[in-house]
Protein backbone atom coordinates (compact mmCIF):
# COMPACT_ATOMS: atom_id res chain seq x y z
CA UNK A 1 0.00 0.00 0.00
CA UNK A 2 1.54 3.17 -0.83
CA UNK A 3 2.82 5.33 2.27
CA UNK A 4 0.32 8.48 1.42
CA UNK A 5 -2.58 5.76 1.70
CA UNK A 6 -1.96 4.00 4.69
CA UNK A 7 -4.09 4.20 7.19
CA UNK A 8 -2.40 5.73 10.60
CA UNK A 9 -4.37 6.09 14.26
CA UNK A 10 -5.68 9.47 14.81
CA UNK A 11 -2.41 10.95 16.81
CA UNK A 12 -0.87 13.89 14.90
CA UNK A 13 2.46 15.01 15.34
CA UNK A 14 3.39 18.14 17.58
CA UNK A 15 6.02 20.12 15.47
CA UNK A 16 8.76 22.57 16.23
CA UNK A 17 9.28 22.95 12.80
CA UNK A 18 8.60 24.69 9.19
CA UNK A 19 7.35 24.03 6.15
CA UNK A 20 9.42 21.34 4.78
CA UNK A 21 9.00 19.21 7.85
CA UNK A 22 5.11 19.93 7.61
CA UNK A 23 5.07 18.25 4.13
CA UNK A 24 7.14 15.65 4.43
CA UNK A 25 4.48 14.58 7.51
CA UNK A 26 1.91 15.78 4.61
CA UNK A 27 3.43 13.06 2.10
CA UNK A 28 2.73 10.03 4.70
CA UNK A 29 -0.73 11.32 5.98
CA UNK A 30 0.18 11.99 8.76
CA UNK A 31 -1.71 14.82 10.87
CA UNK A 32 0.55 17.88 12.34
CA UNK A 33 0.14 20.61 15.07
CA UNK A 34 3.08 23.06 14.26
CA UNK A 35 3.81 25.11 17.50
CA UNK A 36 6.11 27.93 16.82
CA UNK A 37 6.76 31.51 18.52
CA UNK A 38 7.03 33.08 14.98
CA UNK A 39 3.06 34.15 14.25
CA UNK A 40 4.33 34.53 10.64
CA UNK A 41 5.27 31.49 9.98
CA UNK A 42 5.21 30.12 6.87
CA UNK A 43 4.23 26.62 7.61
CA UNK A 44 0.68 27.52 9.77
CA UNK A 45 -0.61 28.54 6.19
CA UNK A 46 0.59 24.76 5.19
CA UNK A 47 -2.85 22.59 4.50
CA UNK A 48 -1.02 20.27 6.48
CA UNK A 49 -0.85 21.91 8.76
CA UNK A 50 -3.89 20.79 11.16
CA UNK A 51 -4.07 23.36 13.69
CA UNK A 52 -0.97 25.45 15.57
CA UNK A 53 -0.09 26.63 18.80
CA UNK A 54 1.85 29.76 19.75
CA UNK A 55 4.70 29.16 22.11
CA UNK A 56 6.84 31.56 23.59
CA UNK A 57 10.20 32.14 21.86
CA UNK A 58 12.32 28.72 23.07
CA UNK A 59 15.39 30.59 24.93
CA UNK A 60 12.92 32.06 27.37
CA UNK A 61 12.67 30.53 30.75
CA UNK A 62 8.62 29.57 30.27
CA UNK A 63 9.36 27.77 27.44
CA UNK A 64 9.56 24.16 28.49
CA UNK A 65 6.23 24.83 31.22
CA UNK A 66 4.57 25.73 27.93
CA UNK A 67 5.12 22.79 25.95
CA UNK A 68 4.31 20.81 29.25
CA UNK A 69 1.02 22.18 29.72
CA UNK A 70 0.50 22.11 25.40
CA UNK A 71 1.87 18.12 25.86
CA UNK A 72 -0.77 17.84 28.66
CA UNK A 73 -3.46 18.88 26.93
CA UNK A 74 -3.25 17.34 23.81
CA UNK A 75 -2.39 14.02 26.03
CA UNK A 76 -6.04 14.23 27.47
CA UNK A 77 -7.51 15.05 24.03
CA UNK A 78 -5.79 12.35 21.55
CA UNK A 79 -5.55 9.70 24.91
CA UNK A 80 -2.01 9.43 24.13
CA UNK A 81 1.22 10.94 24.34
CA UNK A 82 1.86 12.71 20.38
CA UNK A 83 5.21 12.15 18.95
CA UNK A 84 7.35 15.68 19.36
CA UNK A 85 9.64 16.51 16.66
CA UNK A 86 11.62 19.42 16.05
CA UNK A 87 13.60 20.75 13.07
CA UNK A 88 16.23 23.39 15.15
CA UNK A 89 18.77 22.96 17.45
CA UNK A 90 17.51 25.90 19.78
CA UNK A 91 14.82 23.31 19.77
CA UNK A 92 16.80 20.12 20.26
CA UNK A 93 18.89 21.85 22.85
CA UNK A 94 15.57 22.62 25.01
CA UNK A 95 14.32 18.81 24.37
CA UNK A 96 17.30 17.80 26.11
CA UNK A 97 17.88 20.54 28.65
CA UNK A 98 14.23 18.82 29.69
CA UNK A 99 14.19 15.65 28.82
CA UNK A 100 12.53 13.75 31.80
CA UNK A 101 10.01 16.54 32.01
CA UNK A 102 8.79 16.23 28.64
CA UNK A 103 8.92 12.40 28.48
CA UNK A 104 6.01 12.81 30.09
CA UNK A 105 3.93 14.44 28.29
CA UNK A 106 5.58 13.27 24.67
CA UNK A 107 7.04 10.71 22.53
CA UNK A 108 10.44 11.10 21.79
CA UNK A 109 13.25 8.85 20.58
CA UNK A 110 16.33 10.86 21.58
CA UNK A 111 20.59 10.28 21.56
CA UNK A 112 21.89 9.40 25.30
CA UNK A 113 22.85 12.50 27.08
CA UNK A 114 26.64 12.54 26.27
CA UNK A 115 26.24 12.32 22.98
CA UNK A 116 23.48 14.56 22.64
CA UNK A 117 25.53 17.31 24.15
CA UNK A 118 28.66 16.32 21.74
CA UNK A 119 26.40 16.75 18.77
CA UNK A 120 25.97 20.46 18.97
CA UNK A 121 28.78 21.62 21.25
CA UNK A 122 31.81 21.20 18.67
CA UNK A 123 34.35 21.05 21.19
CA UNK A 124 33.49 18.45 23.10
CA UNK A 125 31.77 16.81 19.27
CA UNK A 126 35.61 16.78 18.61
CA UNK A 127 36.69 14.94 21.77
CA UNK A 128 33.83 12.52 21.18
CA UNK A 129 35.14 12.17 17.97
CA UNK A 130 39.03 10.75 19.52
CA UNK A 131 37.63 8.67 21.55
CA UNK A 132 35.06 7.32 19.03
CA UNK A 133 38.19 6.98 16.43
CA UNK A 134 35.69 9.01 14.44
CA UNK A 135 37.61 10.21 10.72
CA UNK A 136 36.90 14.18 11.37
CA UNK A 137 39.39 16.56 9.77
CA UNK A 138 42.33 17.67 12.43
CA UNK A 139 41.48 20.42 14.94
CA UNK A 140 44.24 23.21 15.20
CA UNK A 141 44.74 24.49 18.46
CA UNK A 142 44.96 28.86 18.76
CA UNK A 143 47.92 29.08 21.21
CA UNK A 144 51.16 27.86 20.05
CA UNK A 145 52.97 27.96 17.07
CA UNK A 146 54.23 23.92 16.35
CA UNK A 147 51.85 21.07 14.40
CA UNK A 148 48.46 20.81 15.35
CA UNK A 149 47.97 24.75 16.30
CA UNK A 150 46.40 27.37 13.79
CA UNK A 151 49.95 29.19 13.40
CA UNK A 152 51.58 26.14 12.07
CA UNK A 153 49.01 25.37 9.43
CA UNK A 154 50.37 26.46 6.30
CA UNK A 155 47.62 25.26 4.06
CA UNK A 156 43.63 26.68 4.64
CA UNK A 157 42.61 27.08 7.82
CA UNK A 158 38.66 26.69 8.42
CA UNK A 159 36.94 28.62 11.54
CA UNK A 160 33.07 27.76 12.64
CA UNK A 161 31.17 28.40 16.06
CA UNK A 162 31.90 26.30 18.82
CA UNK A 163 28.25 25.92 19.65
CA UNK A 164 24.93 25.92 17.30
CA UNK A 165 22.77 27.46 19.52
CA UNK A 166 21.96 30.80 19.33
CA UNK A 167 24.32 31.54 16.95
CA UNK A 168 23.26 32.06 13.15
CA UNK A 169 20.82 34.98 14.94
CA UNK A 170 23.04 37.15 16.64
CA UNK A 171 25.37 40.06 15.32
CA UNK A 172 28.45 38.21 15.45
CA UNK A 173 27.93 35.56 12.69
CA UNK A 174 27.00 38.26 9.95
CA UNK A 175 30.07 40.17 10.46
CA UNK A 176 32.07 36.75 10.81
CA UNK A 177 30.44 34.76 8.26
CA UNK A 178 28.35 36.78 5.99
CA UNK A 179 24.31 36.18 6.02
CA UNK A 180 23.93 32.77 5.30
CA UNK A 181 27.39 31.47 6.05
CA UNK A 182 28.64 28.73 8.53
CA UNK A 183 31.99 29.10 8.81
CA UNK A 184 35.08 30.77 6.97
CA UNK A 185 37.83 29.51 4.98
CA UNK A 186 41.69 31.38 5.59
CA UNK A 187 44.17 30.69 3.25
CA UNK A 188 46.41 29.84 5.91
CA UNK A 189 46.57 29.88 9.71
CA UNK A 190 48.63 32.98 9.48
CA UNK A 191 45.70 34.65 7.71
CA UNK A 192 43.81 33.62 10.69
CA UNK A 193 45.80 34.79 13.16
CA UNK A 194 45.98 38.26 11.13
CA UNK A 195 42.10 39.05 11.35
CA UNK A 196 41.14 41.14 13.96
CA UNK A 197 37.60 39.93 14.52
CA UNK A 198 39.08 36.34 14.38
CA UNK A 199 41.68 37.00 17.19
CA UNK A 200 38.77 39.09 19.41
CA UNK A 201 36.32 36.19 19.37
CA UNK A 202 38.37 33.38 18.96
CA UNK A 203 36.59 32.00 22.44
CA UNK A 204 33.86 31.86 20.61
CA UNK A 205 35.11 29.85 17.85
CA UNK A 206 37.12 26.69 16.81
CA UNK A 207 39.75 25.92 14.38
CA UNK A 208 40.18 22.60 12.09
CA UNK A 209 42.21 21.90 8.50
CA UNK A 210 40.07 22.99 5.60
CA UNK A 211 39.56 19.65 3.21
CA UNK A 212 39.68 20.31 -0.32
CA UNK A 213 36.84 20.36 -2.81
CA UNK A 214 33.92 22.29 -3.84
CA UNK A 215 30.35 21.97 -3.24
CA UNK A 216 29.88 18.50 -5.09
CA UNK A 217 32.23 16.77 -2.44
CA UNK A 218 29.67 18.14 0.27
CA UNK A 219 27.82 14.85 1.02
CA UNK A 220 25.55 13.69 3.62
CA UNK A 221 24.12 10.65 4.88
CA UNK A 222 20.45 10.65 6.99
CA UNK A 223 19.14 8.15 9.17
CA UNK A 224 16.63 7.44 12.01
CA UNK A 225 17.26 4.44 14.47
CA UNK A 226 15.72 2.97 17.69
CA UNK A 227 17.17 2.86 21.23
CA UNK A 228 19.93 0.46 20.55
CA UNK A 229 21.35 2.36 17.64
CA UNK A 230 20.04 -0.31 15.07
CA UNK A 231 18.85 1.54 11.53
CA UNK A 232 15.26 1.63 10.56
CA UNK A 233 15.48 3.85 7.36
CA UNK A 234 18.48 5.57 5.61
CA UNK A 235 19.62 7.96 2.66
CA UNK A 236 22.63 9.76 0.69
CA UNK A 237 22.67 13.53 0.17
CA UNK A 238 24.78 15.56 -2.06
CA UNK A 239 25.21 19.23 -2.32
CA UNK A 240 24.88 20.63 -5.74
CA UNK A 241 25.10 24.27 -4.34
CA UNK A 242 25.73 26.63 -1.07
CA UNK A 243 24.79 29.66 -0.74
CA UNK A 244 27.89 30.82 -0.20
CA UNK A 245 30.06 28.46 -1.56
CA UNK A 246 31.58 25.96 0.18
CA UNK A 247 30.70 27.31 3.24
CA UNK A 248 26.84 27.99 3.12
CA UNK A 249 23.56 26.83 3.54
CA UNK A 250 22.07 24.40 1.18
CA UNK A 251 20.76 25.95 -1.81
CA UNK A 252 20.48 23.42 -4.43
CA UNK A 253 20.68 19.43 -3.14
CA UNK A 254 19.97 16.21 -4.63
CA UNK A 255 19.87 12.39 -3.61
CA UNK A 256 22.75 10.16 -4.61
CA UNK A 257 23.81 6.34 -4.13
CA UNK A 258 27.51 5.74 -2.63
CA UNK A 259 28.44 1.89 -1.29
CA UNK A 260 31.41 3.50 0.57
CA UNK A 261 29.31 6.25 2.17
CA UNK A 262 26.50 3.78 2.78
CA UNK A 263 28.84 1.58 5.00
CA UNK A 264 30.30 4.28 6.70
CA UNK A 265 27.55 6.46 7.31
CA UNK A 266 25.77 3.17 8.93
CA UNK A 267 29.34 1.98 11.28
CA UNK A 268 28.94 5.60 12.37
CA UNK A 269 25.92 5.62 13.65
CA UNK A 270 26.09 2.16 15.40
CA UNK A 271 29.49 3.17 16.68
CA UNK A 272 28.02 5.89 19.18
CA UNK A 273 25.55 4.71 18.95
CA UNK A 274 23.24 7.53 17.15
CA UNK A 275 19.28 6.98 18.47
CA UNK A 276 16.39 8.75 16.93
CA UNK A 277 17.26 10.63 13.33
CA UNK A 278 20.48 12.35 12.49
CA UNK A 279 21.99 13.44 9.33
CA UNK A 280 25.89 13.57 8.84
CA UNK A 281 27.78 15.84 7.28
CA UNK A 282 30.89 14.85 5.32
CA UNK A 283 33.33 15.51 2.87
CA UNK A 284 35.50 13.68 0.01
CA UNK A 285 38.71 14.51 -0.21
CA UNK A 286 39.14 14.77 -3.85
CA UNK A 287 42.99 14.05 -3.17
CA UNK A 288 42.82 10.69 -2.61
CA UNK A 289 38.45 9.81 -1.55
CA UNK A 290 38.57 9.64 2.25
CA UNK A 291 35.70 10.36 3.96
CA UNK A 292 36.11 12.99 6.72
CA UNK A 293 32.87 12.99 8.97
CA UNK A 294 32.39 17.49 9.99
CA UNK A 295 29.60 17.35 11.92
CA UNK A 296 26.39 15.52 13.31
CA UNK A 297 22.94 16.73 13.71
CA UNK A 298 20.31 14.71 15.71
CA UNK A 299 16.92 16.66 14.16
CA UNK A 300 14.65 16.89 11.58
CA UNK A 301 15.66 19.16 8.94
CA UNK A 302 14.99 20.02 5.34
CA UNK A 303 16.55 16.95 3.30
CA UNK A 304 13.72 14.84 5.14
CA UNK A 305 11.34 16.67 2.42
CA UNK A 306 13.19 15.60 -0.48
CA UNK A 307 14.19 12.07 1.33
CA UNK A 308 10.33 11.28 0.95
CA UNK A 309 9.72 12.68 -2.05
CA UNK A 310 12.22 10.25 -3.36
CA UNK A 311 10.57 7.25 -1.57
CA UNK A 312 12.27 7.41 1.99
CA UNK A 313 9.90 9.49 4.60
CA UNK A 314 12.46 9.40 8.03
CA UNK A 315 9.67 11.24 9.67
CA UNK A 316 7.23 8.53 8.97
CA UNK A 317 9.73 5.59 9.65
CA UNK A 318 10.08 7.35 13.09
CA UNK A 319 6.27 8.45 13.30
CA UNK A 320 5.50 4.45 13.23
CA UNK A 321 8.10 3.19 15.46
CA UNK A 322 7.07 5.79 17.98
CA UNK A 323 3.78 4.69 18.38
CA UNK A 324 3.24 0.99 16.69
CA UNK A 325 7.13 0.12 17.38
CA UNK A 326 6.84 -1.01 13.53
CA UNK A 327 10.06 -1.27 11.43
CA UNK A 328 9.86 -0.49 7.75
CA UNK A 329 10.58 -2.74 4.75
CA UNK A 330 14.37 -1.46 3.55
CA UNK A 331 13.99 0.89 0.74
CA UNK A 332 16.21 2.23 -1.60
CA UNK A 333 15.97 5.98 -2.01
CA UNK A 334 15.10 7.08 -5.53
CA UNK A 335 17.15 10.27 -7.35
CA UNK A 336 14.12 11.46 -9.30
CA UNK A 337 13.83 15.16 -7.41
CA UNK A 338 16.28 17.71 -6.47
CA UNK A 339 15.21 20.26 -4.05
CA UNK A 340 15.73 23.90 -4.94
CA UNK A 341 15.76 27.15 -2.64
CA UNK A 342 15.75 29.89 -5.30
CA UNK A 343 16.95 32.82 -3.74
CA UNK A 344 20.17 31.16 -2.42
CA UNK A 345 20.57 29.82 -5.51
CA UNK A 346 20.55 32.64 -7.76
CA UNK A 347 23.44 33.88 -4.41
CA UNK A 348 25.23 31.42 -5.31
CA UNK A 349 25.29 31.42 -8.62
CA UNK A 350 26.26 35.05 -8.63
CA UNK A 351 29.30 33.97 -6.77
CA UNK A 352 30.11 31.05 -8.61
CA UNK A 353 29.70 33.50 -11.91
CA UNK A 354 32.06 36.17 -10.71
CA UNK A 355 34.86 33.38 -10.36
CA UNK A 356 34.06 32.10 -13.69
CA UNK A 357 33.02 28.55 -11.87
CA UNK A 358 29.25 28.41 -13.36
CA UNK A 359 27.79 29.64 -16.70
CA UNK A 360 24.31 31.40 -16.75
CA UNK A 361 23.53 28.74 -19.38
CA UNK A 362 24.83 25.81 -17.23
CA UNK A 363 22.89 27.74 -14.14
CA UNK A 364 19.93 27.32 -16.22
CA UNK A 365 20.38 23.92 -17.78
CA UNK A 366 21.21 22.35 -14.04
CA UNK A 367 17.57 23.63 -12.78
CA UNK A 368 15.60 22.97 -16.45
CA UNK A 369 16.98 19.18 -16.60
CA UNK A 370 15.72 18.09 -12.85
CA UNK A 371 12.18 17.63 -11.02
CA UNK A 372 11.84 20.34 -8.50
CA UNK A 373 10.78 20.38 -5.02
CA UNK A 374 10.68 24.05 -3.90
CA UNK A 375 11.90 25.27 -0.12
CA UNK A 376 8.70 26.96 -0.11
CA UNK A 377 6.56 26.85 -2.91
CA UNK A 378 4.11 24.39 -3.75
CA UNK A 379 1.68 23.97 -6.67
CA UNK A 380 -0.14 21.46 -4.48
CA UNK A 381 0.22 24.24 -1.34
CA UNK A 382 0.81 27.43 -2.15
CA UNK A 383 -0.64 28.96 1.77
CA UNK A 384 3.04 28.54 2.66
CA UNK A 385 3.95 31.24 -0.06
CA UNK A 386 1.58 33.20 -0.01
CA UNK A 387 1.78 33.10 3.43
CA UNK A 388 5.55 34.60 3.25
CA UNK A 389 4.92 36.88 0.57
CA UNK A 390 2.42 38.66 2.61
CA UNK A 391 4.50 39.70 5.68
CA UNK A 392 7.70 40.52 3.49
CA UNK A 393 5.38 43.06 1.52
CA UNK A 394 3.61 43.86 5.50
CA UNK A 395 7.14 44.49 6.46
CA UNK A 396 7.93 46.48 3.77
CA UNK A 397 4.99 49.06 3.82
CA UNK A 398 5.75 49.60 7.52
CA UNK A 399 8.88 50.24 7.23
CA UNK A 400 8.18 53.23 4.81
CA UNK A 401 6.63 54.76 7.99
CA UNK A 402 9.08 54.23 10.21
CA UNK A 403 11.89 55.30 8.41
CA UNK A 404 10.00 58.86 7.94
CA UNK A 405 9.81 58.89 11.48
CA UNK A 406 13.60 58.46 12.04
CA UNK A 407 14.34 60.83 9.65
CA UNK A 408 11.99 63.89 11.43
CA UNK A 409 13.34 62.97 14.55
CA UNK A 410 16.58 63.48 13.32
CA UNK A 411 15.88 66.34 11.95
CA UNK A 412 13.97 67.93 14.77
CA UNK A 413 16.99 67.01 17.09
CA UNK A 414 19.87 68.62 14.40
CA UNK A 415 17.23 71.55 13.69
CA UNK A 416 16.81 72.59 17.60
Amino acid sequence: MPPSRRPYPPVPVLLLGGVNLVRTLGLAGIPAIVATADPGEPALASRHCREHVLLPPLSEANACGALELLGERLHARYGARLPLMYGSDDALALVHAHRERLERHFRLLLCDAEIAHALIDKDRFQRLAAARALPVPRELQWEGCGPGSVAGATGPVLAKPRTKVDWHDCALHARLFGESGKARIFASGAEALADRLVAMHREQLTFQEWIPGGDEALWSYHGVADEQGHLLASFIGRKIRTDPPLTGESAFIELAHDDSLAALGAEIAARLPLKGVFKMDLKRDPRDGRWYLLEINARYNLWNHLGAKNGVNLMEAAYRYLLEGARPQPARAGTTYRWLAFDGDRRAFRALHARGELTLRDWIASLAESRLVYNVFAWDDPGPWLRLWAVRIARRVNRGPRRVAAALRQWRSTAS
